[in-house]
């Protein structure tokens, strides 16, 4: 049975860190249009901070997760700081203690992120947030191995229902949050959260996937 090891999985975090700072302009440019313009420079702001304090340390995974979501939840503001510092924190309790990592595990890790962002607001699949990104991306995942896929295979299933949910944002009217305000006037261009989501679970799956075993 395929899995890949807790230890050293700070690396993978500090590669998510990277990506979403390289994507900065990007991610603000996206939110401009329909939002504050300040996703991109929260998220890499945020990312960045935990990086800098991970550098040299040989995090594990849960380790790592558990740095970025203090990070996010306590010193970065919006809305996107609580949200994803309590997605981070979920991961990281969900393995924590554990030496390696299996699909089963890996799982129940994205559906306790995923709760977690559930809890804190009311948005659902279709109100074009992070959600239309994170939903269909962990029942993928499911559905491969719920079929007797691989991990790897799994893996691959997710990041392609991640991209599929972001691109979906394009046609969705926003429920929630400042673009609710703009009503059909927020359709026709990707959601910001749903594009950072679809980054960070598309990062997340490559370096678990470069470490099975």
């Amino acid at each position: 049975m395929q899995s890949f090891p807790n230890a050293g999985g700070g690396a993978i975090v500090e590669a998510m860190a990277a990506r979403i700072v390289e994507n900065r302009a990007y991610l603000s440019e996206i939110d401009g249009k329909i939002g504050d313009g300040d996703h991109g420079v929260n998220m890499a702001k945020g990312f960045g901070m935990a990086a800098e304090r991970l550098a040299g340390q040989d995090a594990t995974l849960s380790q790592a997760m558990a740095q970025l979501g203090d990070v996010l939840m306590g010193e970065i503001g919006g809305s996107m700081g609580p949200l994803y510092g309590m997605t981070f924190t979920e991961f990281a309790e969900a393995i924590e203690g554990q030496d390696a990592i299996d699909a089963a595990l890996f799982s129940a890790m994205l559906h306790k992120g995923l709760e977690g962002v559930q809890s804190i607001g009311s948005a659902q699949v279709g109100d074009k947030t992070l959600l239309d990104t994170f939903v269909p991306a962990v029942d993928a995942f499911d559905a491969a191995t719920g079929e007797g896929r691989s991990f790897a295979d799994a893996l691959d299933a997710l990041v392609a229902a991640a991209e599929r949910g972001r691109d979906s944002t394009v046609d969705l009217v926003a429920k929630v949050g400042r673009a609710s305000r703009l009503g059909e006037r927020s359709r026709g261009v990707l959601d910001a959260g749903a594009t950072s989501c679809a980054m960070i679970l598309g990062t997340l799956a490559e370096g678990a996937k470069a470490r099975l075993a």
